[in-house]
């Protein structure tokens, strides 16, 4: 697997979340992101968390998410969605670069060699006149 530093993956993130979001009304709202914690704390995400990772799910950062939200209604938009795209681009590129449960593989670079392997109609049980 390549080593990505933290600046490069932010970056990344950065450059990926202009695209999700080319404007300042793209970004979402206050509500939304309250819908998202709230979303956090119901039963079946707790369940769903329980049964993943073998404990109940984390909502602190969902929470802060909605803080920090909030704390972007008094500035402009521009610098509202610069803001939001630098929190979500740090989340994002942290995430890649901790470990995770996805982490069970190695990303191959290239596919394997004959594969898969092409069947032929001998291994059918048919002969080629069929």
């Amino acid at each position: 697997m390549s080593k990505l530093d933290l600046k490069k993956a932010i970056k990344q993130e950065e450059a990926y979340l202009r695209l999700v979001h080319p404007t300042p009304d793209d970004i979402p709202g206050c509500i939304s992101i309250f819908d998202t914690y709230l979303s956090c704390s119901v039963i079946r995400s707790q369940i769903k968390s329980l049964y993943r990772y073998g404990e109940r799910p984390e909502c602190a950062s969902k929470l802060e998410d909605f803080k920090f939200c909030l704390t972007l209604k008094s500035m402009h938009p521009e610098e509202q969605y610069e803001a939001f795209i630098r929190r979500r681009a740090e989340w994002w590129a942290g995430r890649r670069l901790n470990k995770s449960s996805e982490d069970v593989w190695d990303i191959r670079e290239e596919p394997l060699k004959q594969f898969p392997i092409p069947i032929t109609d001998e291994q059918l049980g048919r002969t080629s006149l069929e």
